[in-house]
Parts: structure tokens; sequence; C-alpha cells
């Protein structure tokens, strides 16, 4: 749930007990299983749905607040824009809370505070963003459940579900540190990035992004850049990196021109990432690289900026891409994780994944192959007369016809 206060609220009605709980489909767009929510989407494919039939119109009326957890004293004030969307399994709510993101374990039916976890940071947990809008569950056979949390300071923590304790065979004593890898030499404690969304794990490979500070004027041009990486389940391992902005020989790099790739950062995934477990895929919504709204010192269509990108989550390997804004100046950055869904287009099933964006448009692909299952064309668009700005000649658009 997304909420601008500091408190999460339960609410239930005496006639729920009564009313089964309705069956899912077990994919990745089926929406959430069993009542469980155990992505921050609800599903991989970030659905957003529970196939649940316990309140209905005949009951809705009749709802009563059962209880209130307040997050307002987990920080050294209260978080302004606490927006959590807590996972449930078997009914234990995981979440965090406050600028620190300390994460907390809710008993769902009574609200009582089962557990409490913070990594001291000391000064590079200084407030970055938001509470993260969550944490991630991973199971496995054998293995106890673990909460996934990635931290102010940029480090991926791996919790004991059951007690909330680190993982002593995760990482360094259950942590692992994310501000080194990635290409360049950051600061450990000053550099400019952290993460505003949970990962997501496919395959025992929990998948990273990162987000660097919000704003229309970054300080310099040179930024850390948002390359996504795999992490072992098991281990913290690093199994992989996505260079989002593509390295010398590798596919994109001759969009960054002039040498910009070596300098310019962001081109992150700050929102949140989706996945098809049974195609082993998990899907990208890049943001566009440094700054929102110039971009004469980064000539070229800067690919993989304002992307939405396939992977095999296994190697971390491109499956396939779309820029939706070549060159991008106008902040366009995909605001939310891509949806999938299983549609019927003219008589044919096509497993698809949907990416909205910032200018009205919904891009749909089979998300197996990329390919576009409504028409896009490119179309001219205007010419800046900016000094030093080169912007595309074309760009796309969606043509649907209903």
């Amino acid at each position: 749930m997304h909420t601008r206060s500091t408190t999460l609220t339960c609410a239930a009605a005496a006639v729920l007990a009564a009313s089964p709980i309705a069956p899912a489909a077990a994919n990745a767009q089926g929406g959430a299983e069993n009542g469980q929510w155990r992505y921050y989407g609800g599903d991989a494919g970030s659905t957003r749905y529970a196939p649940l039939d316990q309140i209905n119109p005949h009951n809705v009326a009749d709802l009563e607040i059962a209880w209130r957890w307040q997050a307002a004293n987990f920080g050294p004030q209260p978080e302004f824009n606490y927006r959590t969307t807590p996972l449930m399994v078997d009914g234990v709510l995981y979440a965090t809370a406050g600028y620190r993101r300390t994460v907390v374990a809710i008993d769902a039916g009574t609200g009582e505070t089962l557990w409490t976890y913070r990594l001291d940071e000391g000064d590079r947990a200084a407030p970055r963003r938001n509470s993260g809008r969550g944490v991630a569950w991973w199971e496995s056979p054998g293995v106890a459940p673990r909460i996934l949390l990635v931290t102010p300071g940029f480090q991926l923590v791996a919790l004991d579900a059951a007690t909330g304790r680190p993982v002593p065979d995760f990482g360094d004593g259950g942590v692992v540190e994310l501000r080194v890898g990635l290409g360049r030499e950051l600061d450990l404690i000053d550099a400019p990035i952290g993460s505003s969304s949970p990962p997501i794990v496919v395959d025992d490979v929990i998948v990273v992004g990162s987000a660097l500070p919000s704003g229309s004027a970054p300080r310099s041009r040179a930024m850390p850049p948002g390359h996504v990486r795999g992490y072992d389940a098991f281990t913290g391992e690093l199994r992989w990196t996505f260079h989002t902005i593509p390295q010398p020989g590798e596919y994109g790099h001759e969009t960054w021109e002039d040498g910009s790739w070596e300098y310019t950062g962001n081109a992150a995934v700050w929102t949140a990432l989706s996945a098809d477990p049974e195609l082993g895929y998990v899907y990208l919504p890049v943001e566009l690289g440094t700054g929102d709204y110039y971009g004469g010192h980064r000539p070229g269509d800067n690919l993989f900026s304002q992307s939405i990108v396939a992977l095999d989550a296994s190697t971390g390997e491109r499956v396939w891409h779309f820029q939706t804004v070549r060159h991008g100046i106008w902040d366009y950055d995909p605001p939310a994780a891509p949806v999938l869904a299983d549609l019927v287009v003219d008589g044919r099933e096509i497993p698809a994944v949907a990416l909205i964006t910032k200018q009205t448009f919904t891009f749909v692909f089979d998300r197996r192959t990329g390919e576009p299952v409504w028409p896009i064309e490119e179309r001219p668009v205007p010419q800046t007369d900016v000094p030093g700005e080169r912007t595309a000649p074309t760009q796309p658009r969606c043509r649907i016809h209903i």
C-alpha cells in the first residue's frame, strides 16, 4: 500500500472468515497467489493484483479498523512520504520504516511487531530518497526464507525471515557492499548513489538496481553509473553486471559519442523491476543518463537510457530491448515496473509486457521476443536550438486503433 502518512492500517470485518480465497494462476502475471504478497508488485510480473473475494459490495460497509502500526518513531523524524508496500507471507507483513529503512516484521492479524532490524551505517546513511518502498522475499528448499534489503547507504543485506538476524554465510556477515564493482571507483561514504526500490529475485539471482539524487541540475556531468547487477541469493556473490551505459565492445557503445560513456552516470533502474520466472527473464525500466534536461555533453542516442531491457536473469545477457526516447532531455524516465499480462489480439494469444511512460504512451511487447504487439512508428520531432545540444531527428510513438 502507498500512503503519505507514517501508519500502516489493517481493516477487517467479521464476515470475512466465511469467504474462501479465490485461486490464482501460478505464473508471472496471474496475480498474488493464495492470498500471499511475496513481491513488491504482488507477483513477479508487477500486476498488483490479488484474486481475493472476501471483500465485496455486500460486506465492504461492515469493515472496521482492526489495528494501526506506527512508523513515526523509526528515525530522527517521521518520513514525510512514507510509501512502503509491505510483503505478506504466511500471516506476517515485512516492511521498511523511516529514512534509515528499519526492517519490521508485523503480525498481520494483530499488528504486533515481531522483530526489527537496522544496519548502523554511520554518516553514509544520511537520508537519501525514502524508505526504499520495501523489501524482497526469497526462499529455496533446504534454506530458511530470507528478507532482502538495500540500505540507504547502498548495501545489500540478507535477513533470516523468522528472526530478523543477518544471514552469516551471505556476503560479509549478511552484508554485501554495493558501491564497489560498478567499473568506477566510488567513495564508500559520500558517493551519490543508493536505491529507492527493493530488488527482485529470479532463479536464485538477486537483481539490484540503483538510484541517484533526483532533480534537474546534477552537480556534475560525471556521476556514478546505474549498472544493474545480479547476486547469488545463497552466498551474495556477484554473478553478473549489465552495463546500462555500454562499455567498449558492447552492444550500443557507439551511441555514447565523444567518449561520453566514460563519465556519464545515471541510466539506472530507480523504479521497481519485473520478471517472468518461467522464461527466466527480468525486465529493466532504465532511466535517463545524466542529466534530466540537457545532454550536450553526451552526444548520441545514449542506449540503454530510457529503455525497457529484457535480460536473462541467470547470466545478465541482453535478450531484447526497446528505447522509448533517444537522447532524452525531457526527464521521460519509465516511472513504474513493466507489467506482465497475457493478451489475446486478433485471436492470437500473446505473453506480453507493458511499459507505461510519462508521455501517456504504453509500449506493449511480446515479452519473449520484444516484438511490438501494436504498431510503433517513428515520427520526426522538432529540433533543439540550444547551443551544444543535438537532439534525435525522430522518436518512437505508439499507434493503436481502437
